[in-house]
C-alpha cells in the first residue's frame, strides 16, 4: 500500500469510527492545514456546509461524503508539495516496534486519560497531570530501544508531542525512561503495559522530567480499544 492510500484509510477509520465525525474531519484539516473556504472550493460546495458537518450541526456525512473529503485532503496537499503525506511516509517507515499511533481531534487532561484506561501513577510529582494528552503512540518496547535511533525517535510523536507513549513488553522499565531523559522532545505521559516490575530509577526520572509514570494492566486488545475510544467521546 503506497502512502496516499495508507493514510486515506487511517484518516477513513477514524472519521467512521469517531463518535464525533465532525470534529475528527476538523482535526485532519487542520492536520493538512487547509481552510473550510479552500476545502469548499475543491469540493464546490458552500462553506457553511463544511462547517455544519464539522459542528454537528449538520448530520454526519455519509461514506461517499467521506471519500470525497479524503480526496479533497490529499489533492490540496499534493498540491502545495505533499507536505503532510511526506510526513506520514516517515512515520510508516519507522520500525515495526509502533504497533498503534492516532491523533486526538480534542485535548484530554492528563489526569482523565489515566483514569480511561485504569492507570495506576506512580510518579509523585503532580506537575504533569496538569498537562493534555492529544494523542497516543503504542509501542513494543523491546523492538523500540533496540532498534531506535534519534530519527526514528521523533516519529513516536506523529503530529504531536502532547500524547501518551505506551510500552509493551516491560521488563524493569529503565530504559524507555533513559532514552525519554536524553532526549529533548518529551511525551506528556508514559504508560508501562504489564510490566514485570518497576526499578526505582525510572520512577525518579520520571519525577525529575514531570512526567507521570504509570502502569496498567488491562489486557492489550482490550487497551487499543480504549485508547481509540477515548478520542472518540
Amino acid at each position: 500500500m503506497n502512502i496516499k492510500d495508507a493514510l486515506s484509510e487511517k484518516i477513513a477509520g477514524e472519521i467512521t469510527l469517531s463518535h464525533k465525525p465532525g470534529q475528527t474531519i476538523r482535526k485532519w484539516r487542520g492536520i493538512f492545514g487547509i481552510s473550510q473556504t479552500d476545502l469548499a472550493n475543491y469540493l464546490k460546495l458552500s462553506p457553511s456546509v463544511i462547517s455544519d458537518y464539522e459542528s454537528g450541526r449538520r448530520k454526519s456525512p455519509g461514506i461517499q461524503t467521506v471519500k470525497k473529503i479524503i480526496v479533497a485532503f490529499v489533492g490540496i496537499d499534493e498540491k502545495h508539495g505533499g507536505k503532510v503525506l511526506h510526513k506520514y511516509d516517515s512515520m510508516v517507515e519507522t520500525q515495526d516496534g509502533i504497533l498503534e499511533i492516532m491523533e486526538y481531534p480534542f485535548s484530554i487532561p492528563a489526569e482523565k486519560f489515566i483514569k480511561e484506561i485504569d492507570g495506576d501513577v506512580l510518579t509523585t510529582n503532580e506537575l504533569g497531570l496538569k498537562k493534555n494528552v492529544k494523542g497516543f503512540t503504542l509501542v513494543d518496547s523491546v523492538k523500540t530501544i533496540e532498534t531506535i535511533n534519534s530519527g526514528d525517535y521523533n516519529r513516536l510523536y506523529g503530529w504531536s508531542t502532547e500524547r501518551a507513549i505506551i510500552f509493551t513488553g516491560i521488563r524493569y522499565g529503565r530504559s524507555p525512561l533513559i532514552a525519554i531523559r536524553v532526549h529533548p522532545v518529551k511525551p506528556t505521559v508514559v504508560v508501562y503495559h504489564k510490566p514485570e516490575s518497576v526499578d526505582s530509577l525510572a520512577i525518579k526520572l520520571a519525577d525529575r522530567e514531570n512526567i507521570p509514570l504509570v502502569i496498567t494492566v488491562i489486557p492489550l486488545d482490550e487497551l487499543k480499544k480504549i485508547l481509540v475510544k477515548i478520542g472518540a467521546k
